[in-house]
């Protein structure tokens, strides 16, 4: 017996070590390998049907002996086989994953190497027109953008008051106070026009409530498509009478329930689609959401459209909250108001749409924005900078080569949302002293090493979901700071023309990035700028 498990044991062995695939040669691709690989397989499989023919004719003398002696040797032969066959399923999983690992780079090499080898070290950039970007990126920050939010702020203050006002509120959403999210407010807008995004809360009216249902909590059994979104479900507070006397005993009328108001039994049920519900479910959809949210704006608009001297249009029809407003002057400033529900008590906000997002879930699954916690994690960091840090200089230009870029060849998969999130990885990973503004140029070079590392491994983790590196300072959940990672390039790695289009325009961006920043930036004689604000 412990000569037959010694022998399977070895063909196992045997079998694993000299799997062609297991221990491939270096410097060579698949299919350069196929023929030998081929070869050496029908080998291996002749020389393991011997092997199994001599231990069928072992096993089978073994069952030809009594029951009763062997009683003990079958329950170790069980044993030994089943733990060596479960040790060869392991490694072999784990041999396939090495194999995958080493095949996929390959590829995506050649598309890095398609329209040439250019890096973020090899990239010409003169440092006088990247110091006169920072300054004209700091001369139009400081005397227009505090403007445009103060306007911005006033203006979304007065129409969402009027909106509460066309709503009834015994059936309709109400809708909170909004929230200033984005480049706007974390004060690195550079480009034309100026664009505002403001995230508006609502909450179902009484007796009703949400239930959230996430992607990470133990019990959700969500596609893994489904990352860093939620259902919310909508539930009606169920009123106990067995729990209250007042439902069961006569109080008389000069009594009154602390619990219950009067007018409690006069509420009549809401329909599921007065409830933004999705058909024949009961989980808020966002097309019901935009519509309800979309026609409430237009009615609060026609209600003080009398007190402004400009014109207010909708941008975009599938975003509700999407305004251009365009001044006599000629001035345009545009708003994206964005109908959320807040995530309980936290600063998480589960948002209907967002402005630049052209592939969102599907109903009933709303997507997860941290935009508080980010704006609060770039608020921390800048604390422990230099007083005249490049941070957000450095954000400013990738995304005005990244906006420049599009114009040229078009829409990729590549987002201002990722060029941000690389920044926040660099800056709560390197030394707060090598962020002066000294250092402009090499940062600016690190932010694009970062991203084009993350577009070669089809890998770019949200930076605050299951990372921690995120200082406690910051408040993130602990059911999003124990969470596993999220992969922001998750599409990337199931479309592979998407892949090699972001990375075709990566790459285009970074050829073009001199001659980009420096037609934009003209010198003037003696080596000054001009401030021309419409540039941009």
């Amino acid at each position: 017996m412990q000569g037959a498990i010694a022998r399977v044991c070895m063909v196992m062995v045997t079998a694993i070590l000299n799997h062609p695939l297991l221990f491939p040669r270096e410097n060579t691709t698949l299919p350069e390998q196929d023929e030998e690989l081929m070869a050496r397989m029908r080998e291996h499989e002749e020389r393991l049907n011997m092997e199994q023919a001599r231990l069928e004719k072992e096993l089978s003398q073994l069952d030809s002996k009594p029951p009763e002696t062997c009683s003990e040797d079958c329950y170790g032969w069980y044993f030994w086989t089943t733990l060596s066959l479960i040790i060869f399923f392991t490694i072999e999983v784990y041999r396939l994953d090495l194999v995958d690992m080493d095949v996929r780079p390959i590829e995506d090499e050649d598309i890095f190497a398609e329209g040439g080898s250019i890096t973020s070290r090899t990239l010409v950039l003169d440092k006088v027109i990247l110091s006169n970007f920072c300054d004209r990126c700091t001369y139009t920050s400081a005397h227009e953008n505090w403007r445009v939010r103060e306007f911005v702020e006033g203006f979304a203050d007065d129409l969402l008051e009027s909106l509460r006002s066309v709503c009834d509120r015994e059936v309709d959403m109400e809708v909170g106070d909004f929230v200033g999210i984005g480049s706007m407010f974390e004060s690195w807008k550079v480009s034309k026009p100026l664009m505002c995004d403001l995230i508006v809360p609502f909450s179902p009216p009484e007796p009703y409530s949400y239930q959230f249902h996430l992607w990470c909590s133990p019990s959700s059994d969500m596609a893994p498509d489904m990352q860093g979104c939620g259902m919310i479900k909508v539930t009606r507070l169920e009123e106990n009478e067995e729990d209250c006397l007042c439902g069961s005993a006569n109080l008389g009328e000069d009594m009154l329930c602390l619990l219950h108001a009067k007018n409690d039994n006069l509420r009549v049920d809401h329909s599921p689609d007065e409830l933004l519900c999705s058909k024949n479910t009961p989980y808020l959809a966002k097309d019901q959401v935009m519509k309800w949210f979309q026609i409430s704006v237009t009615k609060a608009w026609g209600r003080i459209c009398h007190k402004y001297e400009f014109e207010v249009t909708f941008r975009n029809l599938d975003a509700p909250g999407a305004l251009k407003i365009r001044f006599r002057s000629g001035k345009v400033i545009v708003m994206n108001i964005i109908p959320v529900v807040q995530l309980e008590d936290t600063d998480a906000y589960f948002v209907s749409h967002f402005p630049s997002d052209c592939s969102s879930s599907p109903d009933p699954y709303w997507s997860l924005s941290f935009a508080v916690y980010e704006r609060n994690l770039l608020k921390h960091v800048a604390k422990s900078l230099p007083e005249n840090s490049c941070h957000l200089h450095c954000l400013q230009l990738v995304t005005f080569l990244h906006k420049k870029q599009t114009g040229l060849t078009g829409k990729s998969a590549l987002t201002n949302y990722h060029l941000k999130t690389a920044l926040l990885h660099l800056l709560i990973s390197k030394s707060p002293s090598r962020w002066g503004i000294e250092n402009m140029e090499h940062r600016f070079r690190d932010v694009l090493g970062f991203l084009q590392r993350s577009l070669q491994e089809k890998r770019l983790h949200h930076v605050l979901i299951g990372n921690s590196q995120v200082p406690e300072e910051v408040q993130v959940p602990d059911i999003f700071h124990m969470s596993e990672p999220i992969n922001l390039f998750r599409p990337l790695v199931l479309q592979r023309e998407l892949y090699a289009d972001t990375v075709r325009h990566f790459q285009e961006m970074l050829r073009n990035a001199p001659a980009l920043i420096q037609e934009y930036m003209p010198l003037l004689p003696n080596g000054g700028i001009h401030h021309r604000v419409d540039g941009l």
